[in-house]
């Protein structure tokens, strides 16, 4: 799958420390990616309504990471995929009476523009569902070879293959990345797509791996498993793992190991935290992986009262920002005036506030010359290694810009450079073009 253009990264003096970040697993601050190579896994859009500034504050945040992560000097590889087939997408589709091919198409295509709008670095490894169904179709037969997974018989009419679904049994570490208890888990499983209920299954947590061909629906031959496609979970893990070359080729030995091919941080919105993260993780060492070193999840945000959702239906879309004139550098810099993960809600202010930074900052670096800029440089890079601390970086550069325009400071000492220099800091490391 192609993805968007790549922003064009400017060069700046020095470089990062050690990048630390909260790992939902442990509660603790850790250090991602503490090698000279760093492996990143962002679970993408399901295309059926993109782009809504949850989204976008998602997004956001993982290219803060890896900004810091490349001013580090680190070799970086970003993976992320499009769950371009799966329920939600072809339940849309219906409703609108719009073939679901060209749902997915037309929405990761808006995906895509609103990425580049707001300088998002796009992956290095980009997969759709639907390209990755022979490598997940390969792995679900290899669990079930294992006896990591197992069939359960159609409980519908017209089926004439059977589901495949993971035995959580197999895996002694489930339960690592959430830390929930059993309750928890039980109703989060049922309210974010999972089917405690389905009869024939040995655990009610089971997730599904594979579900067989339904009259009606997209289907691909899955060779033993029969016609299907893949589940959510298993999906996610089979990119992840090819796209950061955690397992090697037919053929080979295996030993020689790409640059970034670890999973040093799996990453994505708080609501994947479980099941999403945690089956997939749990996927991935049933599959003889090893599971991400770190979970890191940006925060939910709410509007008019309640978190942003598609379900919900209320959305602050991005392209109808943009289309009402606003400047995706005020809706980029509106998401980083809230540490990602705070819980906030959407309002006009915050896109108003957005825009008059914007316009200080421009204001502030058109000149040809300010108070250095080394300290507000030092404390963006030593904001953004602490938890990736977008909100101190910008106290930072607001700092520099009040001093900049204060009409009575002393220029005598003035530095000519310091202007350019901060904005192209701006934009290297918060991604925000002056």
């Amino acid at each position: 799958m192609l993805t968007w253009p790549s922003p064009q990264i400017p060069e700046i003096p020095g470089s990062s420390d050690k990048i630390q970040v909260h790992d939902t697993s442990t509660g603790a601050l850790v250090e991602a990616a503490p090698g000279a190579t760093a492996g990143l896994y962002v679970c993408g859009i399901t295309p059926y309504d993109a782009t809504h500034i949850g989204h976008a504050n998602t997004y956001v945040t993982f290219d803060l990471l890896v900004r810091a992560w490349r001013d580090a000097g680190k070799r970086v590889t970003y993976v992320s995929n499009v769950t371009d087939v799966d329920d939600p997408l072809l339940e849309r589709a219906a409703a609108t009476g719009v073939d679901w091919r060209d749902l997915a198409r037309d929405q990761t295509a808006l995906f895509a523009e609103d990425m580049t709008a707001l300088g998002v670095v796009p992956p290095d490894v980009y997969t759709g569902a639907v390209e990755s169904v022979p490598a997940v179709a390969a792995a679900v037969t290899a669990l079930l070879e294992s006896g990591a997974a197992y069939r359960v018989a159609p409980d519908e009419d017209g089926v004439t293959g059977d589901d495949v679904y993971a035995d959580l049994r197999a895996d002694g570490a489930f339960g690592a990345v959430s830390r929930y208890d059993a309750a928890t888990m039980g109703a989060l499983f049922a309210e974010r797509g999972g089917d405690p209920g389905r009869p024939g299954k040995r655990d009610p947590l089971d997730p599904l791996l594979w579900r067989a061909e339904r009259p009606g629906e997209p289907a691909w031959d899955g060779g033993v498993l029969g016609k299907g496609r893949p589940g959510w979970h298993i999906e996610c893990t089979v990119i992840a793992r090819d796209g950061l070359g955690l397992s090697a080729p037919a053929g080979t030995s295996g030993t020689d190991e790409a640059p970034g091919a670890t999973f040093d941080v799996q990453g994505g919105g708080a609501d994947l935290t479980f099941p999403h993260h945690e089956m997939s993780s749990s996927h991935l060492r049933t599959l003889g992986g090893a599971a991400p070193a770190a979970h890191v999840h940006a925060a939910l945000i709410g509007y008019q009262g309640e978190k942003m959702s598609k379900s919900l239906g209320n959305l602050v879309l991005v392209s109808r920002l943009r289309a009402d004139g606003a400047d995706p550098m005020a809706i980029r810099l509106a998401l980083l005036a809230h540490h990602y993960r705070t819980s906030w809600e959407w309002t006009d202010a915050d896109l108003e506030t957005g825009s008059d930074r914007l316009e200080r900052w421009r204001a502030a670096m058109s000149g040809n010359g300010g108070p250095s800029a080394q300290d507000a440089i030092a404390t963006v890079r030593a904001a953004l290694a602490a938890d990736l601390d977008a909100p101190a970086a910008l106290a930072a550069v607001d700092a520099w810009a009040d001093a900049a325009l204060d009409p009575s400071r002393e220029t005598t000492y003035d530095d000519e450079g310091a202007p350019g220099v901060l904005a192209r800091t701006v934009d290297a490391l918060l991604g925000v073009r002056l």
